[in-house]
């Protein structure tokens, strides 16, 4: 990718500039373009990737997030929240 993107710098101010300005500065704003998006594209996460529910370590965290999910049911464990009293 990054040799695609010198290769259209030195084309447009090498060749193309000779021709049309315009278009060499159409190339380079191409060229410019491309590594960004190969950078996002590159480091795209898929459906199957869950790194947003990996454990983070804090045990009450993990829990409320575990519970949101879905993975885990039933309520806190407060002893202070419980509804049979």
């Amino acid at each position: 990718m990054m040799g695609t993107c010198v290769v259209l710098f030195v084309l447009a101010w090498s060749v193309v500039r000779l021709w049309s300005v315009p278009a060499a500065i159409g190339l380079c704003v191409v060229a410019a373009v491309i590594p960004p998006v190969a950078a996002i594209v590159a480091n795209r996460r898929g459906p199957e990737d869950r790194w947003w529910d990996e454990e983070c370590g804090d045990e009450q965290s993990d829990e409320w997030w575990a519970e949101l999910d879905g993975k885990k049911s039933g309520g806190p464990k407060d002893p202070k929240n419980r509804r049979d009293q």
